[in-house]
């Protein structure tokens, strides 16, 4: 699985309030959420992103409270995936869950200026900058969770599985 886009750079302790303020926790439509995805950082990120555009962070994206819409809400955004230093156990999970591709990878401030392309190999880890041809790897997402990936999320590998019976 190949990723390509433009980077967008935010920095580390970036928590679930800033990834999706708390007002738009009783919205339920997908779309909505993506409509505000990192509001409480950048009021106008939505509408500045485009799609499979990748998101890259420093240490504990995600922190704060366990809330599942903030992963929900970068992906139907248009986010194609999230390369930080680490995460917050709960919203790396929760990331997998619903088929967001989160990568870890250390010093992620060498990657990428804002703005640049990359290209983003899932399966092995592997980052290229398509600007300065530098290439850098992260850890490897286990095979498992790249299997709910690939599904777009586990409850279509679930369904996919009870079809099979």
């Amino acid at each position: 699985m190949i990723l390509e886009g433009k980077v967008w750079i935010f920095g580390e302790n970036i928590n679930t309030d800033l990834i999706l303020p708390g007002k738009y926790m009783r919205v339920t439509d997908r779309e909505e959420l993506g409509r505000h995805a990192m509001e409480g950082q950048d009021p106008n990120f939505s509408q500045k992103i485009s799609k499979g555009d990748i998101l890259i962070a420093r240490r504990y994206f995600g922190c704060g409270s366990s809330r599942e819409q903030a992963p929900i809400a970068l992906k139907y955004a248009g986010i194609a995936a999230v390369v930080a230093e680490s995460y917050a156990r709960i919203f790396y999970r929760n990331a997998l869950n619903i088929g967001l591709p989160v990568l870890e990878v250390e010093n992620t401030g060498r990657i990428s200026k804002e703005g640049d392309r990359i290209r983003i190999n899932v399966e092995t880890g592997e980052i290229k900058n398509l600007e300065t041809g530098e290439h850098f790897r992260g850890k490897p997402i286990p095979e498992f969770m790249l299997e709910i990936i690939r599904e777009g999320g586990l409850i279509n590998k679930i369904k996919k599985q009870v079809a099979k019976k």
